[in-house]
């Protein structure tokens, strides 16, 4: 009778190894152990709770089947983080197709879905100011387009180059430092009254 394994106590290392050889269950342990940050980061893309869902979901399923392709240069997360982000790329690409079919529509629904945007990541230890800069900051990126958001974000939250961020938007690196400067200068502009109020 073989060992049971006893996977919580396993590091990522290992459960990766374990998952390689066809082990779903350690791969539930992964992703029982990150769902929540690939949520947050696609979130933080897209706007969308249902959509965010989806578009993380899929990347657990693709994690899965490319699983041989994950050398361990990187933590698990970050591979990850980076299947979820390219995906999301690609859903606001097709998003930005359909908008641009349809500029009158778009501005009849302008900021409905966003109006109903939840906060980014939640943390009940938080006390009431942390939550209220989270979603004074949240506020904030979402009156960013979706291409300075997804600068920003890429930039500043996943510390990305200019070279690979330009990569991955199918963009010079030119207009991703113009994104960046202008997105940045806006977030500014958004948050001084948050500053004034002593939240930042």
């Amino acid at each position: 009778m073989s060992q049971r394994i006893d996977y919580p106590s396993l590091d990522d290392v290992g459960l990766v190894v374990a998952s390689k050889r066809g082990d779903l269950l350690a791969f539930e342990e992964l992703v029982a152990r990150h769902r929540d940050k690939v949520f947050a980061r696609a979130l933080s893309m897209v706007r969308n709770p249902d959509e965010a869902m989806d578009l993380s979901q899929e990347a657990w399923v693709k994690a899965w089947r490319r699983l041989a392709q994950f050398q361990g240069d990187s933590s698990f997360l970050t591979w990850m983080t980076r299947i979820v982000i390219n995906l999301c790329l690609d859903f606001l690409r097709r998003q930005q197709r359909i908008r641009s079919e349809s500029l009158e529509q778009m501005d009849e629904d302008k900021g409905g879905v966003e109006r109903q945007m939840p906060p980014v990541e939640a943390r009940p230890a938080e006390n009431l100011d942390r939550q209220e800069l989270r979603k004074r900051i949240d506020g904030a990126l979402a009156q960013l387009s979706h291409e300075h958001r997804t600068v920003l974000i890429l930039h500043e939250f996943e510390g990305l180059e200019y070279k690979e961020i330009a990569k991955r938007m199918q963009c010079s690196t030119g207009t991703i430092m113009s994104r960046l400067f202008y997105a940045r200068r806006k977030m500014a502009g958004l948050l001084s009254e948050v500053k004034k109020e002593g939240y930042l």
